[in-house]
Formats: structure tokens, sequence, C-alpha cells
């Protein structure tokens, strides 16, 4: 039974998107920051429990990541529908997301894992306090000096998650997978045959 228990709060953690949203939409922004906090402690529960009895599987490789991903992306939409955050914030991270999951097929056809980072982790964890921020701040309707500082971690996460990108992308890089010369072959033989045509 415990070696399903990871899976089980990786599933639970996808069930409770919908509800979360249905709570922000309704202007029950405590309840969405209680189970937004529940759905982080059960991330945090499913990863240690993974790799304390050595319980990965392949389903929490894929699952966990689209999870967290999904929850987060889900969270700023919602927030953005209900004009607490500008869509500027959302739009960036989607296009981050989106040359990820690029990024991530194109390696999969090479066997290649590359592993999150403190930075990436970082970008995450101040992403999920800014979410915090910004549903207690509407829950409270704070007006006084604390009522833009969600916006001041946003800043902070976006800074972390576009610093994130360069280095995942510096990584293919310096590893070899990307090339400029495995770039330039097509052009290069492309050339080779119009001249032999001329």
């Amino acid at each position: 039974m415990l070696k399903f228990i990871p899976n089980i709060l990786t599933i639970i953690r996808f069930l409770m998107i919908p509800i979360i949203i249905f709570s922000v939409i309704n202007g029950d922004y405590l309840v969405a920051f209680i189970l937004f906090t529940i759905s982080g402690i059960t991330d945090i529960a499913d990863g240690f429990i993974a790799r304390k009895f050595n319980l990965i599987s392949n389903f929490g490789k894929l699952m966990d990541p689209l999870a967290d991903k999904l929850t987060q992306v889900s969270m700023l939409a919602i927030l953005v529908l209900q004009n607490i955050i500008p869509i500027w914030i959302l739009v960036i991270v989607v296009l981050k997301e989106f040359i990820m999951v690029c990024g991530a097929s194109f390696l999969y056809g090479k066997d290649v894992v590359v592993y999150s980072k403190w930075y990436g982790k970082l970008a995450t964890v101040l992403f999920y306090i800014a979410i915090v921020s910004s549903l207690l701040i509407a829950e409270f309707n704070v007006t006084n000096s604390f009522a833009n500082f969600d916006m001041y971690l946003y800043y902070l996460a976006l800074v972390t998650t576009i610093f994130s990108l360069i280095m995942y992308i510096k990584t293919l890089y310096s590893k070899g997978f990307i090339n400029k010369e495995d770039l330039s072959k097509d052009v290069t033989v492309e050339k080779r045959e119009k001249k032999k045509k001329v």
C-alpha cells in the first residue's frame, strides 16, 4: 500500500485544481488559500515519501511535475480572470513552460533528463508564496502599503524563472545537445545541391 501513496497524493493534487479554481471564482479566497496550501503540502509529502522509501515511479516522474505546472498556471489564469494580477505575468509563465516542454520533448528522443536545479525550485516556491499572498490580500481586502506585496514577489519569481530558462538552454548547449554545426548542416547540403544543379 505504501508504494501507491506518492502517486495517490499526486492524483489528489490534480483533483484539487478545479475545486480551488471554483473557490476563487466564488470569492472564497480563504478557502482557496487553505486548499492551495494543502496542495503544496501534498507536493512536498509525495516527493519526500518517494525518495525516502525509494518509491520513485515512471508515473510520478511524469505526473508530479505536470501537477505542479498545471496547478501553478491554473492559479495564475484564474487570478488574471479575477483581475487580481495582470495578464502579462501569465503570458511570460506560459511561454516559459512552452519552451521547457519543447526542450523536454526534444531530449526525450535522446534519452536525456535534465534535472531541476535550485533556481528552478526557487522560482516555484516564489510563485507559490506570491499566489498565496494574492489570495490573502484579496480575502482581507488589503489597501495599505502591503497591497502590492504580492506583485513584488511576482517580479522576483519572474526574474528567477527567466534565469532558470536561460540556464536550462545554456545547459543544453554546453552538453552538446544544441549544436550550431548540426543546425547548419541542412543549409550547407542544400547550398551544395543547388550548386550541382547550376
